[in-house]
């Protein structure tokens, strides 16, 4: 039996770059919410997320720099450059 060829296509690039903003969202709630026993417990726990999110981050960056095509408003939030507005202070902000 052959075996199945991993799907590449723009879908497969918009759910991997879903997947990768779910475990975004979770290595925040880890750090800002989870309560852990030791400060060596929460690293592991991060270490172990960030492990998983890392095989995924490379296969998505492996697909969009062979050219599979993807839109700017469905990376991830930590693929997204950060906008200009964040950088300046409101109160330097002239309009």
């Amino acid at each position: 039996m052959a075996k199945s060829a991993i799907p590449r296509g723009k879908y497969f690039l918009r759910d991997l770059h879903q997947e990768i903003d779910l475990y975004d969202r979770k290595l925040a709630y880890l750090n800002k919410y989870m309560h852990f026993a030791t400060q060596a417990a929460r690293q592991e726990a991060a270490k172990r997320l960030l492990a998983k999110r890392a095989s995924l981050e490379a296969t998505a960056r492996e697909l969009a720099a062979s050219g599979v095509e993807y839109r700017e408003e469905e990376l991830p939030r930590s693929f997204r450059p950060r906008d200009v507005r964040e950088l300046i202070p409101e109160e330097y902000a002239t309009s």
